[in-house]
């Protein structure tokens, strides 16, 4: 049985340790694709940091952790960006 990531906000993590995890990353894409400037504004505890983590890895171009996700078929893995 799957555990929940309660208090864990790196993308890494959740993958590689099998925590439950819902699939935002055609968000990634959007957002990406469609967006010129971002204001993340959530309230506490809203994923903020994880979604930036998220971030994160696909412009690091780590395609093992989106294994099975949105992303896996949908972003040039070929093109690396410095974060």
């Amino acid at each position: 049985m799957k555990k929940l990531p309660i208090g864990i906000q790196t993308f890494s993590k959740i993958i590689e340790e099998n925590y439950y995890y819902i699939d935002k990353t055609k968000l990634v894409s959007e957002l990406v694709n469609t967006a010129s400037y971002i204001f993340l504004s959530r309230p506490r505890r809203f994923g903020k940091s994880l979604f930036l983590d998220t971030l994160k890895e696909a412009f690091e171009g780590n395609k093992v952790l989106f294994k099975g996700l949105f992303l896996e078929q949908n972003w040039d893995w070929g093109k690396k960006y410095p974060i």
